[in-house]
């Protein structure tokens, strides 16, 4: 394959740039809001578990109290008419009274156990709706923290798509200039070749391997002419000729 000296130097010129797209594609990549935001949702996730368990006890224990505090209201109602009943003087019968007496003891001692029952389960109440309520807290303070992180990852990435286009722009600008076929030559070594498919010679050195050349590959390279599309016999990489190759 031939191609004029400069359109072999220009195809260093988009390699360059075809080098700096694969730097911005590494660094949107690598941000390192991408590891503080999974580290983040998983906490978030992790607190929100715990608040919703933390959320179900509650309902779970308000359920408890209410209940709690049903018995409580249904053995006051009965004491209430018990008592009415032995003030009213409507039981005359000496045993009737004794067993009234008796009920209406019982149900005293009933009710304070059973009011004992409802201090217990509102303490446990209280210390679930604290515990719902921190973890409330902490679950904001970190969906915050993943909104800050979210929106410094967001920034990066407007600044970094901005200057892809903007080398992206310049490639489709010098590539055009580049003869077809050298293009296509070139693009296909570069998926080839970890995305270097041109590089310069050095002195006696390709810059794509970074392999010296041996004397007689070297003294092929100085003998083809000018227009010659040599490649590199370490790597298969097209070397371009500068004033820097030492031939």
């Amino acid at each position: 394959m031939n191609a004029a000296p400069a359109d072999q130097i220009r195809l260093l010129d988009v390699q360059g740039l075809d080098v700096r797209l694969q730097q911005l594609a590494h660094k949107r990549r690598s941000l390192p809001e991408h590891a503080e935001i999974e580290s983040l949702t998983k906490d978030h996730t992790q607190l929100r578990d715990l608040l919703v368990a933390a959320q179900t006890e509650e309902s779970d224990t308000a359920r408890e109290q209410t209940k709690a505090e049903q018995d409580v209201d249904q053995v006051r109602q009965r004491a209430v008419r018990d008592q009415q009943r032995l003030d009213s003087g409507a039981v005359s019968s000496p045993k009737d009274l004794e067993n009234l007496q008796r009920e209406i003891a019982s149900l005293a001692k009933r009710q304070g156990d059973l009011e004992d029952i409802v201090l217990e389960v509102m303490e446990r109440r209280e210390s679930t709706q604290e515990r719902v309520a921190e973890l409330t807290e902490r679950v904001g303070a970190v969906q915050g923290k993943i909104d800050d992180a979210t929106a410094r990852r967001d920034a990066a990435f407007e600044e970094i798509d901005g200057e892809v286009a903007t080398v992206t722009k310049e490639r489709e600008v010098i590539a055009a200039a580049v003869p077809a076929d050298l293009l296509k030559l070139y693009d296909k070594l570069r998926d080839q070749q970890g995305g270097i498919g041109a590089a310069r010679l050095y002195q006696r050195t390709c810059q794509g391997c970074r392999q010296e050349l041996s004397i007689t590959d070297f003294n092929d390279v100085r003998k083809a002419s000018p227009d010659t599309v040599v490649r590199c016999e370490n790597c298969g990489r097209i070397l371009v000729r500068t004033s820097e190759s030492g031939l």
